[in-house]
């Protein structure tokens, strides 16, 4: 019984330690995951300005210069 008791508290020792181990991992992918949503929304800002600046260079009713 005894033998038991010490191969329960082991495996609940480990179990433990697995879990805290994983916590650190999605913890760390989570703030990696905000960091590379924080970065797409920069892009399309980025992207919508450039769009925007490019519309007022060619002018909305001026047909492109190939035409």
């Amino acid at each position: 019984m005894n033998d038991e008791l010490i191969d329960l508290q082991t495996q609940i020792s480990f179990q433990e330690e697995t879990i805290g181990q994983l916590n650190e991992v999605v913890t760390r992918q989570q703030s990696d995951i905000l960091q590379l949503l924080e970065a797409v929304k920069q892009l399309e800002k980025s992207y919508r300005s450039l769009l925007t600046n490019m519309k007022q260079d060619i002018g909305d009713n001026e047909v492109p210069p190939h035409y």
